[in-house]
This record gives structure tokens, sequence and C-alpha cells, in this order.
């Protein structure tokens, strides 16, 4: 059987929570919370309650943080000071698990960016402006259909079921989805 450290799925997160980090620059110089120090086999990452405002270096930093930083499958940063949601992101396309709660992110439309990622399965936006805008639930599961919990909630039958019916509305057109969607305004 193989060991714990053998397999990086096992091998508990690369913490930086609660770090006083404000720029990715400043993880190399941080001292992560617990365990082994970096480069972790791990595909695990909290960089959580922060005071994150950007994510501009972050492939550069994890390839010295992490020893196979492509297969990244969980990252949390929520509770950080992001305003958008970083095209950096889709460049880990093994990510599975996403945590941006608790941010500042306002336009529904930046979840458009995460359409790319084929394994995402769990995401969280609650506590962004974001989730104010009407549609705001039915709008990310019709983006991506392949979460099954959103919010640290399930996905339902029902919600996949309104997230079809209330499909995003066509840019320029009034409410009848498909291709060139964009976010409903909060009108």
């Amino acid at each position: 059987m193989p060991s714990r450290r053998e397999r990086p799925e096992l091998v508990p997160p690369l913490d930086f929570s609660f770090c006083c980090i404000s720029s990715i620059d400043e993880l190399l110089q941080a001292q992560p919370r617990a365990g082994p120090s970096p480069p972790r086999p791990t595909h695990a990452l909290r960089l959580n309650n922060n005071s994150l405002g950007g994510l501009g270096g972050l492939p550069p930093t994890l390839e010295q943080l992490l020893v196979c930083p492509t297969q990244l499958r969980w990252l949390d940063l929520s509770f950080n000071r992001l305003t958008v949601i970083d095209p950096v992101l889709t460049t880990f396309r093994a990510l599975r698990s996403l945590q941006l709660h608790g941010n500042s992110i306002g336009s529904l439309a930046e979840v458009d960016k995460l359409g790319v990622l084929p394994h995402l399965r769990r995401l969280t936006l609650h506590g962004n402006p974001m989730e104010e805008q009407r549609g705001y639930r039915s709008y990310v599961l019709s983006l991506l259909p392949h979460l099954t919990s959103l919010d640290f909630s399930g996905v339902t039958r029902q919600d996949r079921e309104d997230a079809a019916t209330n499909a995003r509305p066509q840019h320029g057109k009034k409410n009848r989805g498909g291709p060139g969607c964009r976010a409903p305004t909060s009108e």
C-alpha cells in the first residue's frame, strides 16, 4: 500500500490562512501554519483570511511551493479582498473545489471565467456583492452545470430545473439563454 507521502490527495493542504498576506509575492517569505516546509506534495492550498487584492504571480509562486502545481484541486481564497475572479485561476485545470466567499466580487459576469474548468464541482461565492443580484444561483448553475455544491449547499434537481428555465439572457436580447449570454443585471 502506498504511503501517505506518495499520495498527494492525502497530504493536508499547504496552509497560509491568517498570515496577513497582502500579495502573492509574500507567500515565499511566509511560513505555512503547519506541516512540512514547501515544496509540498499536496493538491490543496489555503490562502483564506488574508488581505489578497489580486493573484498576480500565482503560477510561478506555486511552482516553488507545490511539487505539482498543475494538479491543484482545492483552493481556498475566501475572506480576502478580491474584486474580480482573476483569469489565472483558469490555468489550474484540475481544480475541483474553489472557495471565493467573503470577498468583494461585484459582477456576476466574473463567474463566466470559470466555465473553462472542466472538473470544478464545488464553488463558494456567497458573501460577495454579486450574490445580491437577481437570478444569482440560477445564473451560476446554468453556466457551471457540473457543480454538485454551490455556497456549501448541494445542487438539487429543482436548482437544475430553475437554472434551465431561467437561462442567462443574451447580449441585447431578453431572457432567451444560449451562447453569447451575459449575467443578469440587478434591475
